[in-house]
Protein backbone atom coordinates (compact mmCIF):
# COMPACT_ATOMS: atom_id res chain seq x y z
CA UNK A 1 0.00 0.00 0.00
CA UNK A 2 1.26 3.60 -1.15
CA UNK A 3 -0.29 6.73 0.94
CA UNK A 4 0.30 10.26 -0.80
CA UNK A 5 -0.85 13.57 1.49
CA UNK A 6 -2.29 16.44 -0.19
CA UNK A 7 -2.15 14.92 -3.48
CA UNK A 8 -3.30 16.67 -6.88
CA UNK A 9 -6.04 14.64 -8.76
CA UNK A 10 -5.19 16.47 -11.90
CA UNK A 11 -3.86 13.27 -13.13
CA UNK A 12 -6.37 10.56 -11.52
CA UNK A 13 -9.59 11.99 -14.24
CA UNK A 14 -10.18 12.05 -17.86
CA UNK A 15 -12.04 15.72 -17.50
CA UNK A 16 -8.64 17.25 -17.03
CA UNK A 17 -9.90 18.84 -13.57
CA UNK A 18 -7.00 19.78 -11.21
CA UNK A 19 -8.00 19.75 -7.88
CA UNK A 20 -6.36 18.08 -4.54
CA UNK A 21 -7.25 15.29 -2.22
CA UNK A 22 -6.33 15.90 1.16
CA UNK A 23 -5.12 11.75 0.83
CA UNK A 24 -4.64 8.86 -1.71
CA UNK A 25 -4.74 5.09 -0.79
CA UNK A 26 -2.52 3.18 -3.84
CA UNK A 27 -3.97 -0.45 -2.92
CA UNK A 28 -0.90 -2.90 -4.22
CA UNK A 29 -2.43 -5.98 -3.72
CA UNK A 30 -5.92 -7.59 -2.57
CA UNK A 31 -4.52 -8.04 0.98
CA UNK A 32 -4.01 -4.42 0.73
CA UNK A 33 -7.64 -3.81 1.02
CA UNK A 34 -7.93 -5.20 4.76
CA UNK A 35 -5.97 -2.50 5.71
CA UNK A 36 -8.47 0.32 4.88
CA UNK A 37 -10.42 -1.02 7.92
CA UNK A 38 -7.96 0.52 10.46
CA UNK A 39 -9.38 3.46 12.38
CA UNK A 40 -6.63 5.74 11.12
CA UNK A 41 -8.53 5.61 7.72
CA UNK A 42 -12.08 5.73 9.19
CA UNK A 43 -11.20 9.24 10.37
CA UNK A 44 -12.32 10.72 6.64
CA UNK A 45 -15.00 10.22 3.98
CA UNK A 46 -13.65 8.13 1.46
CA UNK A 47 -13.78 7.47 -2.41
CA UNK A 48 -13.13 4.59 -4.72
CA UNK A 49 -11.54 5.87 -7.68
CA UNK A 50 -10.95 3.60 -10.83
CA UNK A 51 -9.29 4.79 -13.49
CA UNK A 52 -11.53 8.59 -13.12
CA UNK A 53 -13.21 8.66 -16.51
CA UNK A 54 -16.70 9.18 -14.92
CA UNK A 55 -16.15 11.71 -12.51
CA UNK A 56 -16.17 15.35 -12.36
CA UNK A 57 -14.49 17.23 -9.29
CA UNK A 58 -16.35 20.30 -8.25
CA UNK A 59 -14.03 20.79 -5.38
CA UNK A 60 -10.93 19.86 -3.23
CA UNK A 61 -11.63 16.17 -1.74
CA UNK A 62 -11.28 16.47 2.04
CA UNK A 63 -11.19 12.80 2.49
CA UNK A 64 -9.24 9.67 0.99
CA UNK A 65 -9.13 8.81 -2.48
CA UNK A 66 -8.26 5.36 -2.74
CA UNK A 67 -7.73 3.56 -5.86
CA UNK A 68 -6.06 0.17 -7.52
CA UNK A 69 -2.43 0.50 -8.51
CA UNK A 70 -2.61 0.51 -12.53
CA UNK A 71 -0.33 -2.82 -13.52
CA UNK A 72 -1.16 -5.22 -16.10
CA UNK A 73 -2.72 -8.73 -14.15
CA UNK A 74 -4.78 -11.29 -16.05
CA UNK A 75 -4.43 -14.89 -16.00
CA UNK A 76 -6.23 -17.47 -18.03
CA UNK A 77 -7.82 -20.18 -15.50
CA UNK A 78 -7.93 -23.58 -15.43
CA UNK A 79 -10.76 -24.02 -17.71
CA UNK A 80 -9.17 -22.14 -20.49
CA UNK A 81 -12.01 -19.52 -21.42
CA UNK A 82 -12.03 -17.26 -18.34
CA UNK A 83 -10.08 -14.45 -17.47
CA UNK A 84 -9.28 -13.26 -14.58
CA UNK A 85 -7.76 -9.47 -14.43
CA UNK A 86 -6.72 -7.15 -11.45
CA UNK A 87 -9.25 -4.82 -10.84
CA UNK A 88 -6.89 -1.75 -11.74
CA UNK A 89 -5.85 -2.81 -14.95
CA UNK A 90 -7.18 -0.82 -17.85
CA UNK A 91 -9.48 -2.36 -20.05
CA UNK A 92 -8.43 -1.53 -23.11
CA UNK A 93 -4.91 -2.93 -22.44
CA UNK A 94 -6.85 -6.42 -21.23
CA UNK A 95 -8.74 -5.94 -24.43
CA UNK A 96 -5.58 -6.61 -26.32
CA UNK A 97 -3.87 -8.86 -24.00
CA UNK A 98 -7.25 -11.41 -24.87
CA UNK A 99 -6.81 -11.06 -28.16
CA UNK A 100 -3.16 -11.79 -28.19
CA UNK A 101 -4.24 -14.74 -26.23
CA UNK A 102 -6.96 -16.01 -28.79
CA UNK A 103 -9.69 -14.81 -26.51
CA UNK A 104 -12.00 -13.59 -27.52
CA UNK A 105 -15.35 -11.84 -26.69
CA UNK A 106 -14.41 -8.00 -25.51
CA UNK A 107 -13.49 -6.48 -28.96
CA UNK A 108 -16.50 -3.96 -28.86
CA UNK A 109 -15.44 -3.02 -25.64
CA UNK A 110 -11.94 -1.61 -27.46
CA UNK A 111 -10.80 2.11 -26.77
CA UNK A 112 -13.06 2.36 -23.46
CA UNK A 113 -11.79 4.55 -20.80
CA UNK A 114 -11.37 3.40 -17.80
CA UNK A 115 -10.32 0.27 -15.43
CA UNK A 116 -11.35 -3.56 -15.45
CA UNK A 117 -13.44 -3.11 -11.85
CA UNK A 118 -15.03 -0.02 -13.29
CA UNK A 119 -16.05 -2.26 -15.65
CA UNK A 120 -17.99 -4.18 -13.69
CA UNK A 121 -19.05 -1.15 -11.50
CA UNK A 122 -20.29 0.89 -14.28
CA UNK A 123 -21.23 -1.91 -16.70
CA UNK A 124 -19.65 -0.24 -19.20
CA UNK A 125 -20.97 -0.63 -22.66
CA UNK A 126 -20.27 0.51 -26.67
CA UNK A 127 -21.34 -0.25 -29.94
CA UNK A 128 -23.99 -3.20 -28.73
CA UNK A 129 -22.08 -4.67 -26.35
CA UNK A 130 -21.99 -4.62 -22.28
CA UNK A 131 -19.51 -5.79 -19.77
CA UNK A 132 -22.44 -8.35 -18.37
CA UNK A 133 -22.81 -9.89 -21.51
CA UNK A 134 -19.32 -11.71 -20.67
CA UNK A 135 -18.63 -10.86 -16.36
CA UNK A 136 -18.88 -14.17 -14.89
CA UNK A 137 -17.77 -12.87 -11.52
CA UNK A 138 -16.47 -10.41 -9.16
CA UNK A 139 -14.03 -10.45 -6.56
CA UNK A 140 -14.16 -7.71 -3.81
CA UNK A 141 -13.53 -6.49 -0.38
CA UNK A 142 -16.48 -5.43 1.80
CA UNK A 143 -15.00 -2.49 3.61
CA UNK A 144 -18.60 -2.73 6.12
CA UNK A 145 -18.30 -6.00 6.85
CA UNK A 146 -14.47 -6.19 6.53
CA UNK A 147 -13.86 -9.34 4.14
CA UNK A 148 -13.59 -10.37 0.99
CA UNK A 149 -16.45 -11.23 -1.30
CA UNK A 150 -17.68 -13.02 -4.42
CA UNK A 151 -20.64 -12.12 -6.61
CA UNK A 152 -21.79 -14.21 -9.38
CA UNK A 153 -22.65 -12.35 -12.21
CA UNK A 154 -25.99 -12.66 -11.69
CA UNK A 155 -25.85 -11.14 -8.04
CA UNK A 156 -24.22 -8.10 -9.25
CA UNK A 157 -28.12 -6.38 -10.47
CA UNK A 158 -26.56 -5.35 -13.63
CA UNK A 159 -28.71 -2.80 -15.67
CA UNK A 160 -27.70 0.03 -18.23
CA UNK A 161 -24.67 1.70 -16.62
CA UNK A 162 -25.93 0.22 -13.29
CA UNK A 163 -24.92 -2.41 -10.43
CA UNK A 164 -24.84 -3.73 -7.02
CA UNK A 165 -21.78 -1.50 -6.70
CA UNK A 166 -23.51 1.68 -7.78
CA UNK A 167 -25.95 0.83 -5.42
CA UNK A 168 -24.08 0.68 -2.89
CA UNK A 169 -20.94 3.40 -3.39
CA UNK A 170 -18.16 2.93 -1.68
CA UNK A 171 -18.92 -0.30 0.16
CA UNK A 172 -17.53 -2.73 -2.48
CA UNK A 173 -13.56 -2.75 -3.46
CA UNK A 174 -13.53 -4.39 -6.57
CA UNK A 175 -10.20 -6.07 -6.75
CA UNK A 176 -10.81 -8.44 -9.59
CA UNK A 177 -13.19 -9.32 -12.57
CA UNK A 178 -13.47 -12.47 -14.34
CA UNK A 179 -14.69 -12.77 -17.67
CA UNK A 180 -16.16 -15.62 -19.66
CA UNK A 181 -14.66 -15.48 -23.56
CA UNK A 182 -14.43 -17.70 -26.49
CA UNK A 183 -11.95 -19.78 -28.60
CA UNK A 184 -13.62 -18.71 -31.44
CA UNK A 185 -14.08 -15.66 -32.72
CA UNK A 186 -17.56 -14.61 -33.23
CA UNK A 187 -17.94 -11.06 -34.47
CA UNK A 188 -20.65 -8.68 -32.66
CA UNK A 189 -21.72 -6.43 -35.27
CA UNK A 190 -25.25 -5.18 -33.97
CA UNK A 191 -24.26 -2.03 -33.70
CA UNK A 192 -25.06 0.39 -37.24
CA UNK A 193 -22.61 2.04 -37.78
CA UNK A 194 -20.09 -1.58 -37.54
CA UNK A 195 -22.28 -3.16 -40.51
CA UNK A 196 -19.64 -2.54 -42.93
CA UNK A 197 -16.46 -2.82 -40.75
CA UNK A 198 -13.49 -5.05 -41.35
CA UNK A 199 -14.40 -8.32 -39.25
CA UNK A 200 -12.28 -10.85 -40.64
CA UNK A 201 -10.52 -11.20 -37.55
CA UNK A 202 -10.97 -9.66 -33.85
CA UNK A 203 -7.90 -7.39 -34.57
CA UNK A 204 -9.35 -5.96 -37.70
CA UNK A 205 -12.60 -5.68 -35.64
CA UNK A 206 -11.32 -3.88 -32.50
CA UNK A 207 -9.34 -1.30 -35.25
CA UNK A 208 -12.59 -0.39 -36.94
CA UNK A 209 -14.00 0.08 -33.13
CA UNK A 210 -11.46 2.49 -32.23
CA UNK A 211 -10.78 4.18 -35.40
CA UNK A 212 -14.78 4.53 -34.70
CA UNK A 213 -15.01 5.54 -31.53
CA UNK A 214 -11.97 8.52 -32.03
CA UNK A 215 -13.69 9.98 -35.49
CA UNK A 216 -16.44 10.49 -32.82
CA UNK A 217 -15.21 11.34 -29.56
CA UNK A 218 -11.89 13.93 -28.07
CA UNK A 219 -8.81 11.89 -27.92
CA UNK A 220 -8.22 12.34 -24.45
CA UNK A 221 -4.48 13.65 -25.32
CA UNK A 222 -5.77 16.21 -26.62
CA UNK A 223 -9.35 17.29 -24.80
CA UNK A 224 -10.38 15.68 -21.52
CA UNK A 225 -14.07 14.76 -21.13
CA UNK A 226 -15.48 12.10 -19.46
CA UNK A 227 -16.87 10.48 -22.77
CA UNK A 228 -20.97 9.79 -22.80
CA UNK A 229 -21.88 12.52 -20.17
CA UNK A 230 -25.72 11.42 -19.63
CA UNK A 231 -27.76 8.26 -19.83
CA UNK A 232 -29.69 7.52 -23.00
CA UNK A 233 -32.95 8.35 -20.95
CA UNK A 234 -35.88 5.63 -21.08
CA UNK A 235 -39.66 6.64 -21.34
CA UNK A 236 -42.80 5.41 -21.28
CA UNK A 237 -45.19 4.47 -24.62
CA UNK A 238 -46.84 7.28 -24.57
CA UNK A 239 -44.16 9.73 -24.39
CA UNK A 240 -42.06 8.36 -27.36
CA UNK A 241 -45.54 8.25 -29.87
CA UNK A 242 -45.50 11.81 -28.82
CA UNK A 243 -41.84 13.02 -29.33
CA UNK A 244 -42.08 10.75 -32.51
CA UNK A 245 -45.06 12.66 -34.23
CA UNK A 246 -43.73 15.85 -33.46
CA UNK A 247 -40.01 15.28 -34.80
CA UNK A 248 -40.30 12.40 -37.04
CA UNK A 249 -36.51 12.47 -37.91
CA UNK A 250 -35.92 11.45 -34.19
CA UNK A 251 -34.23 8.21 -34.45
CA UNK A 252 -36.22 5.22 -33.72
CA UNK A 253 -36.46 4.42 -29.80
CA UNK A 254 -35.44 0.68 -28.99
CA UNK A 255 -37.50 -1.10 -26.25
CA UNK A 256 -35.12 -1.30 -22.93
CA UNK A 257 -35.88 -1.84 -19.20
CA UNK A 258 -39.85 -1.52 -20.07
CA UNK A 259 -39.77 1.41 -21.74
CA UNK A 260 -38.20 3.19 -25.08
CA UNK A 261 -34.60 3.98 -25.02
CA UNK A 262 -33.60 7.68 -26.83
CA UNK A 263 -30.74 9.30 -27.70
CA UNK A 264 -29.46 11.22 -25.52
CA UNK A 265 -26.85 12.53 -27.97
CA UNK A 266 -30.19 13.87 -30.71
CA UNK A 267 -32.18 15.64 -27.87
CA UNK A 268 -28.81 17.40 -27.09
CA UNK A 269 -28.42 18.13 -30.59
CA UNK A 270 -31.92 18.90 -31.38
CA UNK A 271 -31.86 21.45 -28.55
CA UNK A 272 -29.11 23.14 -30.38
CA UNK A 273 -26.33 22.54 -27.81
CA UNK A 274 -23.64 20.36 -30.05
CA UNK A 275 -20.70 22.99 -30.25
CA UNK A 276 -21.76 25.29 -27.87
CA UNK A 277 -19.74 26.49 -25.02
CA UNK A 278 -20.21 27.72 -21.40
CA UNK A 279 -16.82 29.13 -19.90
CA UNK A 280 -13.95 26.80 -20.45
CA UNK A 281 -16.30 23.75 -21.24
CA UNK A 282 -18.44 22.77 -24.16
CA UNK A 283 -20.34 20.50 -26.27
CA UNK A 284 -18.50 18.26 -28.39
CA UNK A 285 -18.41 19.78 -31.94
CA UNK A 286 -18.72 15.37 -33.37
CA UNK A 287 -21.54 13.97 -30.63
CA UNK A 288 -23.45 16.09 -28.58
CA UNK A 289 -23.47 13.29 -25.49
CA UNK A 290 -19.76 14.37 -24.32
CA UNK A 291 -19.03 17.38 -22.62
CA UNK A 292 -15.18 18.09 -23.34
CA UNK A 293 -12.71 20.70 -21.42
CA UNK A 294 -11.85 23.54 -23.53
CA UNK A 295 -8.75 24.24 -21.33
CA UNK A 296 -8.34 24.10 -17.47
CA UNK A 297 -12.06 24.10 -16.66
CA UNK A 298 -13.42 23.57 -13.35
CA UNK A 299 -16.11 20.99 -12.28
CA UNK A 300 -18.48 23.71 -11.27
CA UNK A 301 -18.18 25.03 -14.80
CA UNK A 302 -19.32 21.05 -16.32
CA UNK A 303 -21.67 21.20 -13.68
CA UNK A 304 -23.48 24.45 -14.72
CA UNK A 305 -22.87 23.19 -18.60
CA UNK A 306 -24.61 20.08 -17.83
CA UNK A 307 -27.51 22.02 -15.59
CA UNK A 308 -28.22 24.37 -18.36
CA UNK A 309 -28.45 20.98 -21.07
CA UNK A 310 -30.59 19.31 -18.60
CA UNK A 311 -32.72 22.38 -17.76
CA UNK A 312 -33.04 22.94 -21.93
CA UNK A 313 -34.27 19.07 -22.67
CA UNK A 314 -36.81 19.08 -19.78
CA UNK A 315 -37.81 22.16 -21.12
CA UNK A 316 -38.54 21.39 -24.61
CA UNK A 317 -39.10 17.98 -24.75
CA UNK A 318 -40.70 16.66 -21.28
CA UNK A 319 -37.24 14.20 -21.12
CA UNK A 320 -35.22 14.29 -17.73
CA UNK A 321 -31.65 13.34 -18.36
CA UNK A 322 -29.62 11.72 -16.03
CA UNK A 323 -25.89 12.25 -15.99
CA UNK A 324 -23.96 8.98 -16.09
CA UNK A 325 -20.74 11.19 -14.91
CA UNK A 326 -20.51 11.12 -11.03
CA UNK A 327 -20.43 14.78 -9.48
CA UNK A 328 -17.93 14.63 -6.23
CA UNK A 329 -18.34 17.66 -4.19
CA UNK A 330 -20.72 19.27 -6.58
CA UNK A 331 -24.76 20.02 -5.96
CA UNK A 332 -26.44 16.76 -7.04
CA UNK A 333 -28.04 16.83 -9.93
CA UNK A 334 -29.75 13.67 -10.85
CA UNK A 335 -33.40 14.28 -11.25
Amino acid sequence: MKIFDNISLLPYNTFGIDVPARRMVEIESADDAALLTDPTFQLLPYLILGGGSNVVFCSPYDGTVVRLATRDEAVVEEDRVHVSAWGGMVMDRLVEWCIERGLYGLENLSAIPGTVGASAVQNVGAYGAEAKDVIERVEAYDLAEKRYVTFAASECHFGYRHSLFKEHPGRWLVLRVVYRLQREFSPNLLYKALADADASTARTLRQAIIDLRWSKLPRPEEHGSAGSFFKNPVVEADVYARLKAAYPDMPDAHAADGGYKLSAGWLIDRAGWKGRTMGRVGVWPRQALVLYNTGACTGSEVQSLATAIQADVQGRFGVTLVPEAVMVGGVRIEN
